[in-house]
């Protein structure tokens, strides 16, 4: 029942279609902020009206955020308990049980998973929860037992770092809430095996979107010379050597995630034909050309240089950038592959400014593939930050 939750409402030039057609968030000039709604809790629950005062839906409210309510559920009159958050883990572990055939894959991708602000990412008997909204930092108890009955998991860790917690006024913490972690976890992916620090990793210690991806990239690295830029624990190049390239060299700012990229070769027997460079990924990637270094594959996977809009000029400079060093890295006919994760920047943005920057790189191009994140990554139509994921694959002259 609902009768002891707080109504919120929308302002009257506010548009309920969207909310009714499924677009799941209240942004904080949508809303009738008075003094009582500013006085709720952050992560606390509530009905969702419009201006006639017509019911839209339970929310969660985080009047510290931009993004003031989430919708939870349509029903208003639902209750938000450890046995409705296990109900949709049920529904989000049935989709990837159909696609996977091992439990390594991201369980639960937030709103598009109906858990709002909500990532889990498993690994086999372990599973990271990232609680970026504040309702799942309050139930993240809940969550985790929930997790433990559905997916059979025994190790459950919070991993509170990021940007959306930053936005939601969340503070940094990780924690090993059940089980225990003992040194990184080996992550079977595209035949490749992957190292995955899941306490001090970055995120949740791996990317499962970018595994289409991975797969792509290999149709073009049998036999073949690869650069991996941006590599974290070796993505993009381990996948390559998992099916045969000649060599790998991965390219990252982190010690340790090259530890890991090593260890994974190591553990595929490959570490022999695996090659690492420490340093800024710019200057790493200048220094290969002065040295005359060309790949027969090169992949670029860098950070969201554009995690906003107010970011976007700035991040599509970058991306252009990153193409510009990148194109003369690869030999003549060669391939060049360029992501981005920046969810402002859309694809044909994107697009655009790796276009650019491989005809100021000097080089012609055939753009052979369009890639996004894998299906247990699935997005939300409403809400493009759900979409996040852009993979453009190049062949070059020559």
């Amino acid at each position: 029942m609902t009768a002891d939750l707080p109504i919120i409402r929308l302002r009257p030039k506010s548009k309920p279609q969207a909310i009714r057609h499924g677009f799941p968030w209240v942004f904080a000039d949508e809303l009738v902020t008075d003094r009582r709604t500013r006085a709720i809790p952050p992560g606390s629950f509530a009905v969702l009206e419009d201006a006639e005062r017509r019911p839209l839906g339970l929310v969660t409210v985080n009047p510290d955020s931009r993004i003031i309510a989430r919708v939870m559920d349509p029903d208003p009159q639902v209750r938000i308990s450890r046995g409705w958050i296990a109900a949709r883990l049920h529904r989000a572990l049935a989709l990837r049980e159909r696609l996977f055939d091992a439990p390594f894959y991201r369980l639960v991708h937030a709103e598009a998973d109906g858990l709002p602000g909500t990532i889990i990412d498993r690994f086999g008997d372990a599973a990271v929860i990232q609680p970026n909204a504040a309702w799942a930092e309050r139930m993240v108890e809940d969550i985790a037992a929930a997790l433990r009955e559905v997916a059979g998991v025994s190790t459950v860790i919070l991993n509170g770092q990021g940007r959306a917690r930053g936005l939601e006024g969340l503070p940094e913490r990780t924690e090993i809430l059940s089980g225990a972690v003992d040194g990184p976890v080996e992550v079977p992916m595209n035949g490749a095996i992957y190292l995955a620090d899941l306490v001090q990793g970055q995120k949740t210690g791996l990317f499962y979107d970018q595994r289409p991806n991975h797969a792509f990239a290999q149709r073009l690295a049998q036999g073949q010379r690869v650069l991996d830029v941006f590599s974290h624990v070796g993505g993009f190049g381990l996948a390559a050597l998992a099916v045969g390239a000649a060599h790998a060299t991965c390219i990252d700012g982190s010690a340790a995630a090259l530890d890991l990229a090593r260890g994974g070769a190591r553990a595929m027997g490959a570490e022999s034909r695996l090659a690492t460079r420490q340093g800024d990924a710019f200057e790493q990637m200048e220094a290969l050309a002065a040295e005359g270094a060309q790949f027969d594959l090169v992949i670029c996977d860098p950070p969201a240089f554009a995690p906003s809009k107010p970011a976007l000029e700035a991040g599509l400079r970058a991306y252009e950038r990153v193409a510009k060093l990148a194109a003369p890295l690869v030999a003549p006919g060669g391939y060049l592959g360029l992501c981005s994760c920046s969810h402002a920047a859309d694809l044909a943005a994107f697009r655009n400014a790796s276009a650019r920057g491989i005809g100021r790189g000097g080089r012609r191009m055939q753009l052979l593939h369009t890639g996004q994140a894998g299906p247990d990554h699935p997005t939300l139509p409403q809400l493009a930050e759900t979409g996040y994921l852009k993979a453009l694959f190049f062949r070059l002259d020559g």
